[in-house]
């Protein structure tokens, strides 16, 4: 690799300083306990380190290659939350619809239920381009999907929750 291993741990820090307060977001928006967030980007972090001799040097390619574990972590996360038992589940669903901040006629708690009813390759497109701030050429690559594909889906369900939120009177019609 040519470094040494102190050179090695000090560009893994300053990798992981740089992006773990937007890795964290994004696991926040992803699940329903803000302490799942923590917990999966301590998950992260081991992989990182685990797989450091995978990391772009590029820093853009180091951004995308942590989201892409990022994506795989949390989908290790989700097919564990099914062994969950029913009252749990009922009991979380009933936290998250009284969190602060979204009462039931809010407009952003509305199109988080829409975004939530997309298919999930469809959810993790809308979220990785307006809250994570990806272009779509870069979410291609995170999905590992041909770019023609995520500007086709990206538009679909564009169009999908414009409808949804023009039908129930949420959007103006020239927006």
């Amino acid at each position: 690799m040519g470094r040494d291993d102190t050179s090695e741990a000090s560009d893994i820090a300053l990798l992981v300083e740089r992006e773990a307060p937007a890795l964290l977001a994004y696991f926040g928006r992803r699940v329903r306990e803000r302490e799942d967030a923590a917990d999966l980007l301590g998950e992260l972090l081991t992989v990182v380190w685990r797989r450091r001799s995978a990391i772009p040097a590029d820093p853009t390619a180091a951004r995308m290659w942590m989201y892409g574990v990022a994506r795989k972590t949390l989908a290790r996360h989700r097919r564990g939350s099914v062994r969950r038992a029913a009252l749990a589940d009922r009991l979380r669903e009933e936290l998250a619809t009284r969190a602060p901040g979204f009462a039931p006629d809010d407009a952003a708690h509305r199109v988080r239920e829409l975004i939530a009813e997309l298919p999930e390759t469809d959810r993790e497109i809308i979220g990785l381009s307006y809250w994570e701030g990806f272009s779509l050429v870069e979410v291609a690559r995170i999905l590992g999907m041909p770019p023609a594909t995520v500007r086709s889906r990206h538009a679909r369900a564009k169009a999908r929750l414009r409808d949804a939120l023009l039908s129930e009177g949420e959007l103006a019609p020239d927006a």
